[in-house]
């Protein structure tokens, strides 16, 4: 696959900054739209289930519902734990020049509350939430772009699920898959994404990658093969 040079990066922390409990979505999916999750859903799997409802939920039934869904947010990353590669990670790609912004479906009560808790607030150029998106799954990566005045193609997104890289895909920018588990990794290279990482620590090594076969010429073939869980 042919990358275009890599401008800046869009995060979403459920699941590519942080492991999240699905419960908190499930809760969410019961209460708010009346709804069962299938019991093993991983929290990412939840959280985009959740965003599916949401995206198809009447208008003035889902901002009587808005108290609710907050408050469940709010635990969900009362409950998470933040990856201990992101803050590093980070540091080392604004080392390279990249725009960093993270771009959540979340509402903006529990996105500030996450970026709080890791303590990203200075790592980040711009945040985008569903409330100021206006919108949820590729509304925020779309505000995001726009605003900064990004070419989308020259833009990567982390994604772990089937859903994240569709978003992706919708907005034009780069899906990047997060292998956070083996099985469910291996399935999800059929959406082909534009490459896949472990760890973030190898995120600014796909970057230099993709940096340096510009400059020498060569077609740049960023699809990492699948690797061990997190």
């Amino acid at each position: 696959m042919h990358l275009p040079l890599i401008r800046a990066i869009l995060f979403e922390p459920v699941g590519c900054l942080g492991e999240f409990s699905p419960e908190p979505f499930q809760a969410i999916a019961a209460h708010a739209f009346d709804r069962a999750l299938p019991a093993d859903a991983t929290g990412s799997q939840a959280y985009w289930s959740v965003l599916e409802m949401m995206n198809g939920a009447d208008r003035v039934a889902l901002e009587r519902s808005r108290a609710l869904i907050d408050g469940h947010e709010c635990r969900a990353v009362d409950r998470a734990t933040v990856y201990e590669d992101v803050v590093p990670a980070l540091g080392e790609l604004k080392g390279l020049g990249l725009t960093l912004i993270v771009a959540s479906s979340l509402s903006a009560s529990a996105l500030g509350r996450f970026v709080e808790k890791a303590a990203l607030s200075h790592m980040f150029d711009a945040a985008w939430s569903r409330e100021t998106a206006a919108g949820v799954k590729e509304a925020p990566l779309t505000a995001a772009i726009g605003q900064a005045s990004l070419a989308p193609e020259s833009v990567l997104y982390l994604a772990d699920t089937a859903a994240g890289l569709d978003a992706a895909r919708r907005a034009g920018v780069q899906p990047i898959l997060m292998m956070n588990d083996p099985d469910e990794a291996m399935r999800l290279t059929a959406h082909k994404p534009a490459g896949g990482i472990v760890s973030l620590h190898e995120l600014p090594d796909f970057v230099r990658l993709v940096s340096a076969e510009h400059l020498s010429g060569r077609p740049a073939t960023a699809t990492r093969s699948v690797g061990r869980a997190r």
